[in-house]
């Protein structure tokens, strides 16, 4: 009978970690609403906040701002490079932005306010890919630094639903654990 419930706590833990970390995200850019602005210092990068947590293909990014005076522009990676706002692969002007991240690898996106990009409003996000998603390469480790990228490295995710797997985990333990 106690290898049964060893059986289940270990099946409960696996799916609840599973599910954590296998949910799509909406992903606050910054982590706030009034984030996508010029930063104030190095430390206040949009590329450094974006360092610290994951991305996962299904995953969404989504910026808050007034779309009266700024934009966000997904660009190329030389036009991020070079702040070069002239052809973006897509343009968003509405003051509520929401990008799907629909494939792994980079998406670099940049303000098309004037003179905001060359003052470091700009993000790049790399999208795990489908291997990279196992969990422990997804929560709470560090991003892979790919050598091909000459820009930060980034990729955000909230931990609310690896929380939320947690407390299932705890509750099932605790619930196996009186009979």
């Amino acid at each position: 009978m106690a290898s049964f419930h060893r059986a289940v706590v270990f099946s409960l833990v696996l799916m609840s970690l599973l599910w954590g970390s296998s949910q799509a995200k909406d992903v606050l850019v910054g982590g706030k609403t009034d984030a996508w602005k010029i930063p104030s210092s190095e430390s206040d990068s949009l590329n450094k906040w974006a360092g610290k947590a994951r991305f996962l293909i299904g995953d969404s990014l989504v910026w808050k701002y007034d779309g009266q005076k700024d934009s966000v522009l997904q660009v190329t990676k030389e036009a991020y490079a070079a702040c070069n706002t002239t052809n973006p692969i897509e343009e968003y002007k509405d003051g509520n932005t929401k990008v799907k991240l629909d494939k792994s690898g980079p998406f670099y996106f940049i303000s098309g306010a004037e003179g905001h990009c060359e003052k470091g409003q700009k993000i790049v996000v790399v999208v795990l890919s489908q291997k990279h998603t196992q969990v422990g390469n997804y929560v709470g480790s560090p991003a892979p630094s790919p050598v091909e990228f000459e820009v930060p490295a980034v990729a955000p995710t909230s931990s609310a639903s690896n929380l939320k797997g947690g407390l299932l985990v705890a509750v099932g333990v605790l619930v196996l654990g009186l009979f």
